[in-house]
């Protein structure tokens, strides 16, 4: 038998815990191809199933059960000590797993993520945008980035810019041409508006203020993206109305191409922050991405 690699025995232990080789694959950050190969040739090597397959999961046998009791805390002791190793290391190096949506992503892109990948070459950054609320342990991530409100209570949260968010209602000239401003968010009925598709499937209703308090509009229209990007090109295209994050479209109404509407039933709330969980050890990346934050947050990022 060869002797054991210590990313085989990762494998095990992230496959175990997701039972699914795409989570597995992603958390791992190599293919669902290279996790199988992995796996499989570790059974060839002990000459034991460790897992049972079936077309929806993927289960730990009764052996792989027990391996996998002796070897993840040995496992866990030697990825802690190459860990506090890597601290005194001047350049931190690894890859950060971030959960975010896209809108947030395509926000900080640029005046975060690639700055921090320039400050730090030794770094990757692995982000998944898809929106969803989860559990950033559970699935592998190192933080998250949501707006304050939504930070699950239990995390630690770090500011990022702005301590005010704002929402946009935005439409260009020429629509606006075409149909009678909307006055209030009930008005929208009247008009076509470009709708948002939760990644949950949920159609998103729209979120507004107003004097007794918040409520949420369903409006109606021809054309239903789920993406920020794609429903504010809609809009530079004469389609209709968006509802989008204002700082990813202070662009285009500073320069006349889209029309702010409903200002007034749209008031700021509290911002995006950073979140990860509480503890002593944070990696060397981690802790240079949190400090890279707060340095951005307070304008003195390089």
């Amino acid at each position: 038998m060869r002797d054991l690699d210590l990313q085989s025995l990762r494998c095990v232990i992230a496959l175990s815990a997701s039972r699914n080789f795409r989570v597995a694959a992603a958390q791992l950050d190599i293919s669902r191809s290279a996790l199988s190969r992995a796996v499989a040739r570790l059974e060839a090597d002990l000459g034991v199933r460790l897992f049972r397959r079936t077309t929806r999961s993927v289960f730990l046998t009764d052996e792989g059960e027990a391996f996998l009791s002796e070897i993840h805390g040995a496992v866990g002791t030697i990825d802690g000590a190459i860990d506090r190793l890597n601290r005194f290391r001047s350049t931190p190096r690894g890859t950060l797993r971030i959960s975010t949506s896209e809108g947030m992503a395509l926000q900080l892109m640029r005046p975060m993520f690639l700055a921090f990948l320039a400050a730090h070459p030794e770094m990757s950054l692995d982000i998944v945008a898809d929106g969803k609320f989860v559990d950033i342990v559970a699935e592998g991530f190192d933080a998250g980035i949501r707006f304050a409100e939504a930070v699950p209570r239990d995390m630690i949260g770090v500011k990022i810019g702005s301590d005010r968010y704002e929402m946009a209602v935005v439409a260009s000239p020429k629509y606006l041409d075409r149909l009678a401003r909307p006055s209030s968010p009930h008005d929208l009925s009247r008009h076509d508006c470009i709708r948002l598709r939760m990644p949950g499937g949920a159609m998103y209703a729209w979120e507004f203020s107003g004097l007794n308090g918040a409520f949420s509009v369903q409006v109606p229209g021809r054309l239903t993206v789920n993406s920020y990007a794609l429903a504010i090109e809609a809009a530079l295209g004469d389609h209709g109305i968006a509802y989008t994050g204002y700082p990813l479209v202070r662009k285009h109404v500073a320069d006349g191409r889209l029309c702010r509407l409903l200002e007034e039933w749209t008031p700021p709330f509290p911002g995006l922050q950073l979140y990860y969980p509480m503890r002593s050890d944070l990696s060397a990346g981690l802790k240079a991405f949190v400090d890279f934050v707060r340095r951005h947050t307070h304008g003195t990022t390089p």
